[in-house]
């Protein structure tokens, strides 16, 4: 699991204790579990031109997005 993710898991337990409607919170999930998903695609994608080529760890280094 990516720091990000973790991060992400945290603000879903914070969303299920705050003082908002039960629409907020749904909305509120929905969107935190986009960004959950998107960040698991991106880690799709690293390891997939990393498959490809070794001078991708050089890109994602460069980019500070170190797998």
């Amino acid at each position: 699991m990516s720091s990000h993710t973790q991060h992400l898991e945290k603000i879903k337990d914070a969303i299920k204790i705050a003082p908002l409607s039960e629409d907020e919170k749904s909305e509120s999930m929905k969107r935190v579990e986009e960004w959950i998903l998107e960040d698991k695609a991106f880690g799709l994608l690293q390891g997939e031109l990393l498959e490809i080529s070794k001078y991708f760890e050089v890109v994602f280094g460069e980019l500070g997005l170190t797998k």
